[in-house]
């Protein structure tokens, strides 16, 4: 992968900002991952295994003046994976600094930026790539090249963003697990003729009113998810990646109301393909220790549909999902995370579940299972039928 695009855009700013002030605090952290996975089933194709190891290091520099007016940040990963090529990898992270003042802030560089309130999608978080090799759930992300000029005011906080340059998300081979069952090309395509370069904007409004957290956000530039369309590379059937101009308008709202949490996402998106609304809504309702225990347990449920309907792409567009989470609030930090979803209108029953513990002050264990029941071919999931898998991670924190 090159780093080339992002590192001319953060030269600048780093550099400048590291050469003109006097830094007081560097604290340096960490982990490094062991990770074991094993899949139920023999896998649909000769090239993949049952089993997985990997292994990854992710350190992490900070630096801050002695006024904590600036701060950068370097969070680099390096991934070594048993089977599958693509995922074993590195990437920068996070990348950037941030000059803070009593009513604004400036943030630049190669960041994560989170925007979304459901659990079991996120339609209006549209501003880094998914880094899809790493985790097929797209909870994990690439670090987005971004000015982003945060204003606090009174009215809420408006949030404005430059992204000078664009990152493909990253997909698994075909002896990775899981996976599309094909190679997905290197060779991506692009609607805009400035292709990877394009420059992206989008502004984000968000304000608190005690019991209700409210957003408003716009997203001008290249789309995120890609259509993958079947070609041949050298003789070889392949999905080929088509990034299509978007622009998409969304909202989010939370409400707080005693025990119960309250929870939207909508988005109306436009491109050259489609034009579209999806929602995300649901609610999570809190036990709070259970049968005299410390234990609290959250009551989760949720409903996801898209206008498009069987023509999503999205593998949540006429979809209900239930969940319980576990909060044991000891001195590990035990927490458990289990939901299922069915697709109305696949008949597609989805499971999954993780759960965490730490072991001391500098280890944690914790687990992962995916399971799917899928048996329409249109039902984007029909290709991850065979991959149902249990993973366990130790890792160190240091």
């Amino acid at each position: 992968m090159s780093f080339q695009q992002p590192a001319r855009f953060l030269t600048a700013a780093l550099f400048s900002a590291a050469i003109n002030t006097a830094w007081a605090d560097i604290e340096f952290s960490g982990k490094v991952d062991l990770e074991a996975s094993l899949f139920s089933e023999t896998a649909s194709h000769s090239q993949q295994k049952d089993s997985n190891l990997s292994v990854l290091i992710q350190p992490q520099w900070v630096w801050q003046d002695e006024d904590q007016n600036n701060l950068v940040q370097f969070s680099p990963m390096l991934r070594v994976d048993q089977n599958d090529s693509n995922r074993s990898h590195g990437d920068i992270r996070e990348l950037y600094w941030i000059h803070v003042q009593n009513d604004w802030e400036l943030r630049t560089g190669l960041r994560k930026e989170f925007w979304g309130v459901t659990e079991f999608q996120h339609l209006v978080d549209v501003i880094n790539q998914t880094d899809q090799v790493e985790n097929v759930s797209g909870e994990e992300k690439l670090g987005q090249p971004m000015v982003n000029l945060s204003l606090i005011r009174e009215t809420g906080i408006w949030d404005f963003y430059l992204l000078p340059s664009f990152r493909e998300r990253t997909f698994a081979s075909i002896e990775g697990r899981p996976s599309y069952g094909l190679n997905v090309s290197k060779n991506a395509t692009y609607e805009s003729s400035d292709k990877d370069r394009h420059l992206d904007a989008a502004i984000r409004w968000s304000q608190n009113f005690d019991w209700l957290d409210l957003s408003l956000s716009a997203f001008k530039g290249t789309n995120r998810e890609p259509v993958l369309k079947a070609s041949l590379e050298n003789g070889q059937a392949v999905l080929v990646p088509h990034y299509e101009q978007m622009t998409q308008f969304g909202g989010t709202a939370q409400v707080i109301e005693g025990d119960w949490l309250l929870k939207l996402e909508l988005i109306y998106r436009d491109s050259s393909s489609t034009q579209y609304s999806a929602i995300q809504t649901g609610f999570e309702y809190t036990l709070y220790a259970i049968a005299d225990s410390d234990i609290d347990l959250g009551l989760i449920s949720e409903y996801g549909w898209d206008e498009r309907g069987k023509s999503a792409t999205s593998i949540m567009q006429n979809d209900l999902f239930g969940g319980l989470r576990f909060a044991f609030n000891d001195e590990a930090g035990t927490e458990i995370l289990a939901g299922v979803g069915r697709d109305l209108d696949f008949d597609t029953t989805s499971f999954s579940a993780e759960a965490s513990q730490r072991l001391n002050n500098d280890w944690k264990i914790s687990g992962e299972m995916r399971m799917v029941e899928a048996n329409n071919r249109a039902d984007p999931l029909y290709s991850f039928r065979k991959d149902d898998y249990i993973k366990g991670t130790l890792s160190w924190y240091f």
